[in-house]
């Protein structure tokens, strides 16, 4: 279903000119502006309800920038930067590692509660294995459902998935990776890097990329490569008609390169990460997003995955968290004195 009140064109975008946009497309922009207008409410103390679009209060998606997404925030503020801790490129890269295969707070929380401080110099596979299995046996999930992660093949770990990922841990630490990201040249080397271990594909080793690049470890624009994932792919088919003709990575890009002109033209008051545009990332996320959200609004429109039902129902995880952004970006001396933040200070 393409979009014939579409009121403008790509002609002088070289070769998306011939894009034809359905009426998710415009849902895009109009998705990212509210779940950015949502996120803006919570941090401000707004009572909810914070938005009256039916589908964003009943139905779990996440920000429309990557980095402040809870998980990420964990990372962020916990993983990488807690406790002012100065991590060597080693151990940032153990902890990123560790957390990004599990992708699940309680089950850093948990290793922590057990072992203290997580660190490469102290980790003991054995005594790792121990608490997880323990966890696992009791019924206790120690994946977050957002996305698979795909097992390790590796015969010791007897088909545990999470002894696979701690031996992919071990192996990747005890290598020269490190010493290969510290030389990376490009976020597009240190993904090709990444995808050199064992099961991390495109999407996984993207995803850990840009876990990565939060650190000091690396330091790459997040506007300078992108790799679409399952779901993006799936939103990008959803919001183009003939989007099959054209790489993905390519209309990433240009929806990155749009953004201003598409909220003007739809008169979306969109307020950025402050000051921070849309991110290739973000931008990738957000077709992620709109997949799932079409399923709902526009269910007529179909993508390449087949789904009809958006599982994860919206439940509040109580406060919102004091959001903290990688200090190489400039942006916390911006952010605005937050509930929580106003409270510590008292």
């Amino acid at each position: 279903m393409t979009n014939s009140s579409f009121p403008t064109n790509f002609r002088g975008w070289n070769r998306f000119a011939d894009l034809q946009p359905t009426v998710v497309f415009d849902s895009y922009w109009r998705f990212a502006a509210e779940r950015q207008a949502i996120f803006f409410r919570r941090i401000e103390g707004q009572p909810a309800p914070w938005t009256h679009d039916p589908f964003l209060a009943r139905y779990r998606f996440t920000n429309a920038y990557r980095a402040a997404d809870r998980v990420s925030q964990y990372l962020i503020r916990e993983v990488i930067y807690g406790g002012g801790r100065s991590l060597t490129p080693r151990e940032q890269l153990f902890r990123v590692m560790l957390f990004k295969l599990f992708n699940k707070i309680d089950t850093w929380q948990l290793l922590e509660a057990h072992l203290g401080p997580l660190s490469w110099e102290t980790f003991n596979y054995r005594a790792y294995d121990e608490i997880l299995t323990t966890t696992m046996r009791r019924g206790g999930k120690l994946y977050s459902a957002a996305y698979i992660i795909p097992p390790v093949n590796w015969p010791e770990g007897e088909g545990v998935k999470h002894r696979g990922h701690l031996h992919l841990v071990r192996t990747a630490l005890s290598g020269d990776l490190v010493d290969g990201l510290e030389a990376a040249t490009s976020l597009a080397c240190v993904f090709a890097l990444l995808k050199k271990l064992p099961s991390l594909g495109d999407f996984l080793a993207f995803q850990l990329a840009i876990d990565l690049n939060y650190a000091t470890l690396i330091d790459f624009a997040e506007d300078s490569f992108v790799v679409a994932g399952p779901g993006a792919r799936d939103g990008i088919a959803k919001c183009f008609a003939n989007a099959a003709d054209y790489v993905a990575e390519d209309i990433i890009e240009f929806m990155h390169d749009r953004q201003e002109h598409e909220f003007a033209r739809l008169g979306l008051d969109f307020q950025t990460l402050w000051g921070r545009r849309l991110q290739l990332i973000d931008c990738q996320n957000l077709f992620c997003e709109i997949s799932k959200y079409a399923r709902v609004a526009h269910p007529a429109v179909m993508g390449v995955s087949g789904r009809t039902r958006i599982k994860q129902i919206y439940k509040p995880a109580g406060p919102p968290h004091n959001v903290w952004f990688p200090p190489k970006w400039s942006l916390n001396d911006r952010l605005p004195l937050q509930p929580e933040r106003a409270e510590k200070l008292l």
